[in-house]
């Protein structure tokens, strides 16, 4: 079981989530909280990750050139918007 003071604001916010309906309990918008974060400290590791990736390919040559890349980029939208139409 876990206690925690959330301060008079946080508090005021939580019973005002159950106290409208929209939780049922203090437990269960704190829970949904815990959901969020975990959720975002999971995205969080997938952007890290990324962009070690990113610096390894970096540092080992792995790349294009930019003109290159943008080049590609271009013609892919333009292609994209004609099929648009």
């Amino acid at each position: 079981m876990i206690s925690a003071d959330l301060g008079s604001q946080l508090e005021g916010f939580v019973a005002k989530l159950v106290e409208t309906g929209r939780y049922n309990s203090k437990s269960e918008v704190l829970r949904e909280g815990i959901r969020l974060i975990q959720e975002r400290e999971a995205r969080l590791a997938l952007l890290d990750h990324a962009l070690a990736k990113g610096i390894a390919d970096a540092e080992a040559g792995r790349t294009n050139p930019a003109g290159d890349v943008f080049a590609r980029l271009e013609a892919k939208y333009e292609a994209m918007g004609r099929a648009a139409k």
